[in-house]
């Protein structure tokens, strides 16, 4: 790059992590041209639908090593660059330009407004504010590096556009043709595969309990280490909630494999285990051998899953205590702490689409988020092979990548003028 000129940096995407690298490149430099390129007529589209139009920033968990541990993909990177821009700055930087963040009891930060629109609005200010020019309805389809440095970009039915600097932030898919373009350019491609999805049963032995939850059940995939406790929330398909998102985001790449035909497990009294709830069954028997197994105080389990679950283990719920045999009583047990439930296929969660897979973490510097194979062309967001379980995690990276990789064009550009 020239010192007698103005930088040109081409951000290709109109999301959360394009959008956090163009303002801050240009903010922190003014002698940076930036200019957005968005395919389509929206700008952050998965900010305005992200927490049913709330917007989950980030998460509420300040400490680079346990915030690193909510990221099945990229997990060991982002440990490191939270060291230099985590949630805490990521507060710090929108409550400066008049936002402020609130966090809920699971540890998802809102804006106080709860709208996602204060979120858009507060980034269009600062790209005003900092001269980022946005373009939408221009697709870049191809780049083209130059020989003599730079990049020329091509976008159909129009004149090509020339950039010192190209950043990609065109997010993720689940096409991997939908990655030929960058696999051109000398990057390999790890497949994408959905990572956030709930799952569905097989049998829909639960359906009709659709819109109960438990607040903190297991879950585990059988025959393999995958597990995950907190809420679950029983749909018309079979079991959604934060755990079993998690759980999802975890074990994305085997359920995959396993063409998602698999078989769970929920405890539906977690922490209590087997034996555990098996001595209070007995107890239970014991004390209320008049009364009908239908009613109950003594498990956190609403009424109607309670009595689901009576029948599903053979016991008719009209019956009382001192009927209830030993071998019902283990049955039941089985079904409170172990119950099995086939799930095939998936759904995406809501319109909030994961995807893990993209650009492996080997090509790129990962302090700087620059192509180790291309100068000057730099990946943010979930273009990279990075994901977060769910909870604001997804964010942060965008938020963090986008920073650290404005800081080097920024960087770049000040030693490149001195």
């Amino acid at each position: 790059m020239s010192s007698n000129k103005r930088i040109k940096v081409a951000v290709i995407g109109a999301g959360a992590a394009g959008f956090f690298t163009a303002v801050n490149a240009a903010g922190m430099s003014d002698k940076l041209d930036v200019t957005i390129f968005e395919k389509s007529k929206n700008l952050l589209s998965k900010v305005r639908i992200s927490g049913g139009g709330r917007c989950n920033v980030t998460n509420h968990c300040f400490d680079p090593v346990e915030l690193s541990k909510a990221y099945p993909r990229g997990g060991k990177m982002m440990r490191w660059n939270f060291e230099k821009f985590q949630p805490r700055d990521t507060v710090e930087w929108f409550e400066s330009r008049g936002v402020r963040l609130k966090a809920e009891d699971d540890g998802r930060m809102f804006p106080v407004t709860d709208s996602s629109e204060t979120i858009i609005d507060c980034l269009l200010r600062e790209a005003k504010k900092v001269k980022v020019t946005i373009r939408t309805q221009v697709p870049v389809t191809r780049i083209e590096p130059l020989e003599s440095g730079g990049f020329r970009l091509h976008i159909p039915k129009q004149k090509p556009e020339l950039a010192d600097v190209a950043v990609v932030a065109s997010g993720g898919s689940n096409r991997v043709q939908a990655y030929e373009w960058l696999k051109e350019l000398g990057h390999s491609v790890n497949p994408p595969v959905p990572s956030l999805f709930t799952f569905n049963f097989r049998i829909k032995n639960l359906t009709d309990l659709a819109g109960i939850s438990v607040h903190n059940a297991q879950i585990e995939i059988e025959g393999t280490r995958f597990s995950e406790n907190g809420p679950v929330l029983i749909t018309h398909w079979g079991l959604s909630g934060p755990a079993v998102l998690k759980l999802s985001a975890r074990a994305a790449r085997l359920l995959n494999e396993m063409q998602y035909r698999y078989t769970v497990r929920v405890n539906w009294l977690h922490p209590l285990n087997q034996e555990q709830v098996r001595n209070k069954l007995m107890k239970i028997r014991v004390q209320n051998i008049k009364k009908k197994v239908d009613k109950q105080e003594q498990f956190p389990l609403p009424g109607r899953l309670w009595v689901k679950l009576l029948t599903l283990a053979g016991i008719k719920p009209d019956r009382r205590w001192a009927e209830i045999s030993n071998k019902e009583i283990y049955n039941l047990t089985l079904q409170l702490v172990g119950g099995s439930y086939d799930c095939q296929g998936k759904t995406t969660y809501k319109e909030e689409f994961v995807t893990c897979g993209g650009i492996p973490l080997s090509d790129i510097n990962p302090s700087t988020l620059e192509s180790k194979k291309i100068p000057e062309l730099y990946f943010v967001g979930e273009v990279l092979d990075i994901d977060g379980i769910t909870g604001g995690y997804n964010f942060q990276a965008a938020w963090t990548n986008g920073w650290l990789a404005a800081k080097a064009i920024a960087l770049n550009a000040i030693n490149d003028v001195s």
